[in-house]
């Protein structure tokens, strides 16, 4: 059965309460509360992070690494996205922000925006080339929804653009170009992405989409935001920068990504669960007439990401109030604009870096097929004498979940209040009946039907 997966979401057990919030948020049904305690289905978790967002005792969190490790190596090189800068006024220029993390000790900062607008010319020819397939072309660029693809509609994965997402595509670039620049070895030279989610962290570590990273880790945005803010003024000029356009800038916030592919009929979705509805819309062909979704598991976007310090809504305010002023020194065209900023001479095509999209098994009742008939079959019976409520009480977040998690011996049928409640009556008139018949004295006791002893004629000697 599918247990390898390494997530980089997990449980805080001390501070779980088992209010069962986060098993009714998960968008795949990978979690349950069993003795109090969240747990993890790890074949079932895609790392959205949306427990994160949800749980109202902060008793989830996300695994990532740690400023400190940049000191194992030689040379290191920060992939800064979009949502990095979000998190600042647009008072405070990109300069004075990449000047901070260059006080941190990044000996080199790419924007990973500068990748994005590769990539953003990569999806517009394929979508320009592409025929006779079922549309809409799905977007590639978020971890989160093609796990969610992989373990729900696996039926969808041809639909998906097979290009690099950006951040993969620039560690490939800037780890081979600081190789043949400064004459180091791979091993020297750590490539660090400042992640605004779980995803992206999970990604680097079991990826779906690249065949071999090149990223070294990802340090949070939370992780690194304070200590960024207190070194922003020191260092007047940062060290070897690459910068994007505004358009690569955009790819932060929901609709970024199809303004720099210059799609017309496209569509942005964002929120996982908005993504699930709309991917159910798709599987079921319902949207042939649009060319491109694209798709964000955080709600407005990357900026919208747990692993981010600012208000999403403060943080996209900042976005558009940066965009806004780069826009007045660069060329209105879209295209020109770009190219600016697109210098990056042998810039890697996707070709043989894409790992190949596969189904993910998110349930096998078991793995010899006619014993995982029966269960099957169990599973049914016991769904059917369930109420149906999908109430989440029981620690499982619907009535089908519970059949399943029973059939499996990871639950039993009274852990549904509904079940334990009948139970709990039906015991309870057995010991009534068990009591009436107790003999009392070489007799029996005269019991009334509220289970208490009749009074005696008081009349009597």
């Amino acid at each position: 059965m599918a247990e390898g997966y390494i997530h980089s979401v997990r449980f805080v057990r001390e501070k779980c309460r088992g209010c069962v919030t986060c098993v009714k948020a998960c968008p795949t049904d990978a979690i349950r509360v069993r003795n109090g305690k969240a747990e993890l289905i790890p074949a079932r978790c895609i790392d959205c992070g949306e427990c994160m967002q949800r749980c109202p005792y902060h008793a989830v969190e996300g695994i990532s690494d740690k400023l400190e490790q940049i000191k194992d190596y030689q040379y290191n090189i920060v992939l800064p996205p979009p949502s990095l800068y979000a998190q600042f006024p647009a008072e405070i220029s990109e300069d004075v922000i990449r000047g901070g993390l260059s006080h941190l000790g990044f000996d080199e900062i790419f924007d990973v925006a500068v990748a994005s607008e590769y990539i953003s010319l990569e999806i517009a020819d394929y979508i320009k080339n592409y025929n006779g397939g079922r549309k809409p072309l799905i977007s590639c660029t978020c971890p989160a929804v093609l796990r969610l693809i992989q373990v729900k509609f696996p039926e969808l994965i041809k639909q998906v653009v097979p290009v690099l997402p950006p951040v993969e595509a620039a560690a490939i670039y800037v780890k081979q170009e600081a190789m043949e620049r400064l004459g180091l070895d791979a091993s020297q030279i750590g490539v660090w992405f400042l992640a605004p989610c779980p995803s992206k962290d999970a990604n680097i570590r079991q990826s779906v989409d690249v065949v071999h990273t090149q990223l070294t880790g990802s340090i949070a945005i939370s992780e690194i935001y304070g200590k960024l803010m207190r070194s922003i003024g020191s260092v007047k000029e940062s060290k070897k920068i690459t910068a994007s356009s505004s358009y690569g800038m955009g790819w932060g916030s929901y609709g970024g990504e199809l303004a720099a592919i210059g799609v017309k009929n496209g569509l942005a979705v964002h929120g996982i669960e908005n993504v699930y509805d709309v991917l159910e819309q798709i599987s079921m062909n319902k949207m042939p007439d649009v060319d491109y979704v694209e798709c964000s598991a955080c709600s407005g976007g990357c900026i919208g990401g747990p692993l981010t310090a600012e208000n999403k809504f403060v943080a996209e305010k900042n976005l558009k109030l940066r965009l806004a002023k780069m826009r007045e020194h660069e060329p209105s065209d879209r295209l020109e604009a770009m190219a600016e900023s697109m210098t990056c001479e042998g810039f890697p095509k996707s070709g043989a870096y894409i790992k190949k999209l596969v189904p993910r098994p998110m349930m096998q009742l078991d793995d010899d097929i006619m014993e995982a008939m029966k269960k099957f079959e169990r599973m049914e019976e016991v769904l059917n004498s369930l109420p149906g409520l999908d109430c989440g009480a029981c620690g499982a977040p619907s009535c089908q979940c519970l059949a399943e998690d029973i059939v499996q011996g990871k639950a039993t049928e009274i852990d549904c209040i509904f079940k334990l409640r009948a139970s709990v009556k039906k015991l309870a008139q057995g010991m009534l009946e068990l009591a009436k018949q107790i003999p009392i004295s070489g007799g029996s006791m005269d019991l009334n039907d509220d289970g208490e002893e009749k009074d005696a004629d008081k009349g009597s000697n």
